[in-house]
C-alpha cells in the first residue's frame, strides 16, 4: 500500500478515486511515565517516553487507515494527513486519514 502526503505519486495515474479513509488511537499516559518526564521537565531534554508513544500511536493509526483502504479496494492513499487532540489532561488521540485511490502505471 502506497501512502504519501501528496496528491500524486510519481510513474502512476489515478484511475478510480473511493473516498476518504481513516485511522485513529486514544492513548493515556502511564503514571510511571509520568514521574519520569516530570523529572524530566526539572533537568530538561527529549521526554523519550512519550516520543516513544507518540510515534507507536501514529503507527497504530496509519495501520487502522491502510487497513481501511485495503477493504474498500484502494492500493494507496494519498493527500495523507494526521491530526492530534487532547481529549482529556492524559489522554490524547491521533487520528490519519486521506484518500483511498486505486492506481495504475503511467
Amino acid at each position: 500500500m502506497i501512502v504519501t502526503t501528496s496528491s500524486q505519486v510519481a510513474g502512476k495515474r489515478i484511475v478510480k478515486s473511493i473516498g476518504v479513509v481513516r485511522g485513529n488511537t486514544i492513548r493515556a499516559r502511564h503514571l510511571g511515565k509520568d514521574i519520569l518526564a516530570g523529572l524530566k521537565t526539572i533537568v530538561g531534554g527529549e521526554i523519550e517516553e512519550y516520543t516513544k508513544l507518540m510515534a507507536e500511536s501514529r503507527d497504530q493509526a496509519v495501520d487502522r487507515m491502510i487497513a481501511d483502504a485495503e477493504a474498500l479496494g484502494a492500493n494507496a492513499v494519498v493527500d495523507t494527513r494526521f491530526a492530534t487532540s487532547f481529549l482529556m489532561q492524559s489522554a490524547a488521540e491521533i487520528l490519519v486519514y486521506g484518500t483511498a485511490v486505486v492506481l495504475e502505471e503511467d
